[in-house]
C-alpha cells in the first residue's frame, strides 16, 4: 500500500513538472525578445527554429493547383494573360494585363559539409592548409568550398566530427549568411535564425515618376536577388497634370532588356478624387493600388514570400535583401536604415532613414489587406488583423530595421537628379507637402537650382553642416552607380564645386 502512494507521488510529481515546462515555454513564447539560451538551443535545433517559424526549415512546397484555396486567395483578371512574349500592336495596350508567374530559384547559395554543416557561399572563406595551433585537424574539400574538419587522437583514430564555417568579413553565423546589416541590427532572434532549404522569392515594388538612373541602379543593385519587380506608372504626375508613360516606352523599346523578364508593368490610368485639393491622398492612393494590382497578377504566390515597397530613391542593400530570402527565424515587418543624401552621394546628412518597408506576403494579406501604405505607417498593432494573424500562424510580431545609425543597409538619395530632373520634380510634386516650391517662379529657375546643388542647401534659404562623404567608404554609394562612374558622376562628385582657391 504505501509503495503504491509512493508511486503515484512521484506520477504526480512529474505530471507537475511538465506542466510548469509547458508552461515556462508558452511564457518565453509569448515573450518573444527574450532568446533561448544557446545550450537549450543546442539540444535540439528545431526546437529552436519551429518555435517562432512554423516552416523553419521549410521543405519544397507544390505550386497550387488553379482553383484552389491558395489560389483563389488573390482575386484574378478575368482577361489577364499569363506572362508570355506579345505581338507589338499588342504590347503597349496590353502590357498592365500581363500575369507574372513566379518562378522557384534554383541557385545553389549553401554547401553541405560532410559532417553535416551548412555553409552559406559567398561568405564562407575557402581554407587550403590547417590554421595555425591546430596541427591536429584535417581540412577536408577545401578547395571546393565544403569546410569539414575531423580531429584526430593520437594514435591517428577519428574521435568526433564538427563542423565550421570560416567567415569572410561582413558575413557572421554559423553559416557565415548573417551580413553585418543584420548582425549589428536590433534584431531580436538572431540566435534562432536558421537557412531555408528552400528560398523565398522577393517582391520589390515601386512607384516611379522620371527616377530612371536610379531605377537602372536598382535593377543591378537587386537584380539577383529580386525575383520580380513591380513597377507603377502613371499618366498623372502627384500634383494631377497629364505626363508621358517613359517608363513604359523605355520598357518596349529595349532600354530593360537585360531586367525585362523581372518586371510587371502596373499602370495607373486615372487621378483619385479629392488628390488634387489634399495631396497626401493621392500620395497614398500610388502605394494603395500599385500593391493591390501588383499582388493580383502574380501567380504561384506563397504566404512567407517577402513584399518590399520603397520610393523609387529608395535603394536597399543586396546582402540584406538576400538574408531575408534565405533565412528563417526574423520577425515581423521590418525596416532598413538608409544612408541619406541629398542631391548626390556627395551631400551625406546626418544619421539614417528609417524605412519601415517590408513583410511576409502573409502578413501584408491579413494584416495590411494588401496596401502598402498601411506597411509604410508603422501601425500593424492597430490593425484588425494583427492578433488573428499572430494566433493563426503562431509568429511573433516584433517591427525591427536591417542595419543601425552606423552600419549602413541602404541607400536614400533624396533629389538626386540633373537641375532639369529637380525642376521637374518641382512642378510634379503633390499638393500637401508644403510649402510647395515648385509655385515660386524663382524657385523653378535653373541657376539658383544649380546653386542649390553646389553648397548643399535648401530651398528655404538654410544650409546645413554635413558629415565628411568620402567616396572611398564602403556604403558611399551602390556598386553599380561606382562601377560607371563616368556615366552617374553628377550623383558621385558636385558638379558645380568650385576648386579651391577659385573666387
Amino acid at each position: 500500500m504505501w509503495m503504491k502512494m509512493r508511486r503515484h507521488k512521484l506520477f504526480l510529481t512529474l505530471c507537475m513538472a511538465g506542466l510548469c515546462l509547458i508552461s515556462f515555454l508558452h511564457f518565453l513564447k509569448a515573450l518573444s525578445y527574450v532568446t533561448f539560451p544557446r545550450e537549450l538551443a543546442s539540444l535540439s535545433p528545431n526546437l529552436v527554429s519551429n518555435f517562432f517559424w512554423n516552416n523553419a526549415p521549410v521543405t519544397p512546397q507544390v505550386s497550387p493547383e488553379p482553383g484552389g484555396p491558395e489560389f483563389l486567395r488573390t482575386p484574378l483578371y478575368s482577361h489577364s494573360p499569363l506572362l508570355q512574349p506579345l505581338s507589338p500592336s499588342r504590347a503597349s495596350e496590353e502590357l498592365h494585363k500581363v500575369e507574372f508567374v513566379l518562378p522557384e530559384d534554383i541557385a545553389e547559395y549553401f554547401v553541405h559539409t560532410k559532417a553535416g554543416g551548412v555553409c552559406f557561399k559567398p561568405g564562407t572563406k575557402v581554407l587550403e592548409k590547417p590554421p595555425p595551433g591546430r596541427p591536429d585537424e584535417k581540412i577536408e574539400g577545401a578547395a571546393s568550398g565544403r569546410i569539414s574538419r575531423k580531429p584526430l587522437s593520437a594514435n591517428g583514430t577519428k574521435r568526433r566530427k564538427w563542423v565550421e564555417c570560416v567567415c569572410l568579413p561582413g558575413w557572421h553565423g554559423p553559416s557565415c549568411g548573417v551580413p553585418t546589416v543584420v548582425q549589428y541590427s536590433n534584431l531580436p532572434t538572431k540566435d534562432r535564425l536558421t537557412p531555408r532549404e528552400v528560398p523565398r522569392r522577393v517582391i520589390n515594388a515601386i512607384n516611379v515618376n522620371h527616377e530612371f538612373d536610379l531605377l537602372d541602379v536598382r535593377f543591378h543593385e537587386l537584380g539577383d536577388v529580386v525575383d520580380v519587380f513591380v513597377v507603377c506608372e502613371s499618366n498623372f504626375t502627384a500634383y494631377g497634370e497629364p505626363r508621358p508613360l517613359k517608363f513604359r516606352e523605355m520598357l518596349l523599346n529595349g532600354s530593360y532588356d537585360y531586367i525585362r523578364h523581372k518586371v510587371l508593368y502596373v499602370f495607373l490610368d486615372h487621378f483619385p478624387p479629392g488628390g488634387r485639393q489634399d495631396g497626401w491622398i493621392a500620395d497614398d492612393y500610388l502605394r494603395t493600388f500599385l500593391t493591390r494590382d501588383g499582388i493580383s497578377r502574380l501567380r504561384n504566390l506563397r504566404p512567407d514570400d517577402v513584399f518590399i515597397i520603397d520610393d523609387a530613391d529608395e535603394i536597399p542593400a543586396r546582402d540584406g535583401v538576400l538574408f531575408l530570402k534565405l533565412y528563417d527565424g526574423w520577425t515581423e515587418p521590418f525596416a532598413f536604415h538608409m544612408r541619406k543624401s541629398l542631391y548626390g552621394f556627395f551631400w551625406k546628412q546626418p544619421g539614417t532613414l528609417e524605412v519601415v518597408s517590408g513583410c511576409t506576403v502573409g502578413m501584408l494579406q491579413a494584416v495590411y489587406a494588401t496596401d502598402g501604405i498601411r506597411l509604410r505607417r508603422r501601425e500593424y498593432y492597430t490593425m484588425p488583423g494583427f492578433r488573428q494573424y499572430e494566433n493563426n500562424t503562431g509568429h511573433i510580431l516584433v517591427q525591427w530595421s536591417l542595419g543601425s545609425p552606423l552600419h549602413f543597409a541602404g541607400w536614400h538619395c533624396s533629389w538626386c537628379f540633373t537641375p532639369e530632373g529637380i525642376y521637374f520634380k518641382l512642378v510634379s510634386a503633390q499638393n500637401g507637402d508644403f510649402p510647395r516650391w515648385g509655385d515660386y517662379e524663382d524657385k523653378r529657375d535653373l541657376n539658383y537650382i544649380r546653386e542649390l546643388i553646389r553648397t548643399g542647401g535648401w530651398f528655404d534659404g538654410t544650409t546645413q553642416e554635413y558629415p565628411a562623404a568620402d567616396p572611398k567608404e564602403q556604403m558611399y554609394a551602390p556598386k553599380y552607380l561606382l562601377k560607371n562612374y563616368q556615366r552617374f558622376c553628377y550623383l558621385l562628385e558636385n558638379p558645380y564645386q568650385k576648386p579651391e582657391g577659385a573666387g
